[in-house]
């Protein structure tokens, strides 16, 4: 998925995903590799669904960018 970071926190950052206007990305700092800094407002990322539940339209993201550092890619 692609999105937009909308509001960043201690514990990770806030995503609108493109396409989907009701649901709110969150990219956690536990899957965030160690040194990597947190995008800035208004970032463009790119990552993987992990996890989105229906009723409230949140969904739980590792971001591309994380996961390339984490496997040296």
């Amino acid at each position: 998925m692609t999105g937009e970071v909308i509001g960043r926190r201690p514990f990770g950052v806030f995503l609108r995903i493109d396409g989907v206007p009701d649901a709110v990305g969150l990219a956690e700092i536990t899957a965030m590799p160690h040194g990597a800094e947190l995008p800035h407002l208004g970032a463009r990322v790119t990552g993987e669904v992990l996890w989105h539940a229906e009723h409230n339209h949140q969904v739980k993201i590792t971001l591309t960018e994380w996961a390339a550092a984490r496997t040296g890619r």
